[in-house]
């Protein structure tokens, strides 16, 4: 049976970047992924927003970690020639009723360390996006874009170059957790076995389907489980904006926004669609609430311009009505088991908090 100190479990960019953290100090790692190529769910099916860290609570998981994580990402696409831009975002509200809200919002970014918010008029934003139409505004000039497969594969050519390994096509099937260390199982088309010191588990959407396989993990520990689905819309040709506009949110999620790719082509999204099982279709009839709430802040959107585009899914810890929950990164001062992590319902912001995730993980791992 083959020895490594640390398996890493999903080769998204969360799991890359643990991985990456993890070779740099010096760990033999595996990344077990069982799809074909890297970032094939999550991470490669969002907005690619690097996001401020406005909406989280103060002290919260998603707060820390989008805040110190977005400026590790700045740094690291700078130093890695990953392409983004720090566009800027404009948060608007399109009735007087949400201004108390819009307050709130850069109240709750202020206490999470963006300082940089700026509160300006429906005529100022008029100013800046002359196709917008809102009563009130708040510019955050740190909310920017990046190219997420550019950073998945800088993130996974630094794993390698310390040592890493990353192995497609090779579904965990069982993870042992009895005794010292771990066996995990793999299936596949070249099945492997593994005894590790150390097992994280990045696994995304199948996160908690995982960890109700470990054996030596008390069920316990693992918590319910939602899927949302998120479904995208494009406009054919340019948008009349520069910067990403984001409306209030609502119950679901952040609201139906507008951003932009690196070539300045716009998206709409997401909404959120409960659903039971992984699932990527996006029906094209849900564009008529797309319309609807578009126009509150671009009333000229024209009649037939949106298309498909494609959908995305959260691991979501939290379900419908439910207020919405924390990342939950997982160690064995929780669950009592040496050397394993679990990371749950990394979600929003995770793209942009993915250095300081790996961070965080790399501080709570053992490999004795």
């Amino acid at each position: 049976m083959d020895q490594i100190e640390c398996v890493v479990i999903g080769a998204g960019v969360v799991g890359l970047a643990i991985a990456r953290a993890l070779a740099a100090r010096g760990r033999e790692v595996i990344v077990l992924e069982a799809a074909e190529a890297i970032g094939t769910s999550t991470s490669s099916r969002n907005s690619e927003v690097i996001h401020a860290g406005l909406y989280y609570p103060r002290g919260s998981l998603k707060a820390t970690l989008c805040v110190r994580g977005r400026e590790m990402l700045y740094e690291y696409c700078a130093s890695r020639n990953v392409t983004h831009a720090r566009c800027g975002k404009l948060l608007v509200a399109t009735a007087a009723n949400q201004i108390p809200q819009l307050e709130a919002i850069r109240a709750r970014g202020k206490e999470n360390g963006v300082f940089d918010l700026t509160r300006i008029s429906g005529s100022e934003a008029l100013a800046l996006e002359p196709a917008l139409e809102c009563v009130a505004a708040v510019y955050s000039p740190q909310t920017g874009i990046v190219d997420s497969h550019q950073l998945m594969l800088a993130l996974q050519g630094d794993a390698e170059r310390d040592g890493a390994v990353i192995a497609l096509k090779s579904p965990v099937e069982s993870i042992d957790a009895q005794g010292s260390g771990f066996t995990v199982r793999t299936g596949g088309g070249a099945p492997i076995d593994l005894r590790a010191a150390c097992v994280i588990n990045s696994a995304g959407l199948y996160a908690t389907k995982l960890a109700r396989r470990i054996r030596g993990l008390d069920a316990r520990h693992v918590p319910p489980f939602y899927l949302a689905r998120g479904n995208y819309f494009s406009v054919s040709g340019r948008v009349p904006f520069s910067r990403l506009i984001y409306p209030m949110p609502n119950d679901a999620g952040l609201g139906v926004h507008l951003t932009l790719d690196l070539g300045g082509q716009a998206r709409f999204g997401p909404d959120v669609e409960w659903i039971d099982a992984v699932d990527y279709d996006v029906d094209p009839r849900r564009a008529d609430s797309f319309y609807a709430q578009i126009r509150t802040y671009w009333p000229a959107l024209p009649d037939g311009a949106l298309q498909p585009a494609y959908a995305g899914i959260r691991p979501k810890l939290s379900g419908p009505g439910e207020p919405a929950a924390d990342f939950m990164i997982q160690g064995a001062a929780s669950h009592g088991v040496r050397g394993l992590v679990n990371l749950f319902g990394i979600e929003s912001p995770g793209l942009t908090a993915s250095l300081a995730i790996a961070q965080r993980v790399c501080e709570m791992a053992s490999f004795d």
